[in-house]
């Protein structure tokens, strides 16, 4: 399923055109929301694909942003270590991207499954249920999957190459900004996000970065912007960002 999110381009066309004579192929057309919305925006348009086959017989689900390439063996070999994993709910690739005329990988901890590229096992699925339309999604699914008992992971020998960078609609400074929001409505531990600013002061953009991060976290705390309502995820996240800051074992291993 290929979901068109109300595109001002050409992209619409072109999925009909490719769509066209491909029995397992459908295109949903959205109509433009006039704006944007961080997290909730990409989920709503993933719910509205996802609508279209909820009720076949699935084994794995993939959310795919349009923007990717990869090996012609990329789910081949993403469905073999599923296979011999069995107690894996969430996987993908490593992604890279093009950044000042180099390709570089965007780093993560390896139990982070880049929002871009997720394949998940529906037993994960359904112990998740679903995705949450907020910003963090990416990062909630995956903790609400080890609650359930599932482990999740970035394949290093799968690359995934990402050709429009991640925040790059938004620039630096609001992307970092747009991250320490993520931070505040995912429920992060205030210590966690303060040990993360720190440490992202020494990555290029040097301070910025940072500051960005920090500025979104304080906003949405003056702000009393509302936070995910599932407390006993957020008291599970707090205790492993804890952990990891105590130098004990945690989902971020």
């Amino acid at each position: 399923v290929i979901v068109d999110d109300g595109s001002t381009d050409e992209t619409g066309r072109i999925a009909d055109n490719f769509a066209r004579g491909v029995r397992w192929l459908q295109v949903v057309h959205r109509v433009d929301r006039g704006f944007r919305e961080a997290g909730g925006g990409v989920i709503e348009a993933f719910d509205d694909g996802f609508a279209h086959i909820a009720m076949l017989e699935w084994d794995f689900i993939v959310k795919l942003d349009g923007d990717l390439s990869f090996g012609p063996r990329y789910f081949e070999t993403l469905l073999d270590l599923f296979e011999n994993e069995p107690s894996l709910g969430i996987g993908g690739g490593d992604v890279y991207s093009v950044k000042g005329g180099a390709v570089e990988l965007e780093r993560q901890p390896r139990f982070h499954v880049r929002g871009a590229t997720k394949m998940y096992r529906r037993a994960c699925w359904e112990a998740v249920g679903g995705l949450l339309r907020a910003p963090g999604w990416d990062t909630l699914d995956e903790v609400k999957a080890h609650m359930a008992g599932f482990s999740t992971r970035s394949f290093p020998q799968l690359r995934v190459m990402q050709h429009k960078p991640t925040g790059s609609a938004d620039g630096t400074w609001r992307n970092a900004v747009k991250n320490g929001r993520a931070n505040w409505i995912a429920g992060y531990h205030p210590l966690f996000v303060t040990a993360k600013c720190t440490r992202r002061i020494f990555r290029r953009p040097y301070f910025l970065g940072a500051l960005g991060v920090l500025t979104g976290f304080v906003q949405g705390y003056l702000s009393q912007t509302p936070q995910v309502e599932d407390r006993e995820l957020i008291r599970y996240l707090r205790r492993q960002q804890i952990n990891k800051l105590m130098l004990r074992p945690t989902i971020w291993r």
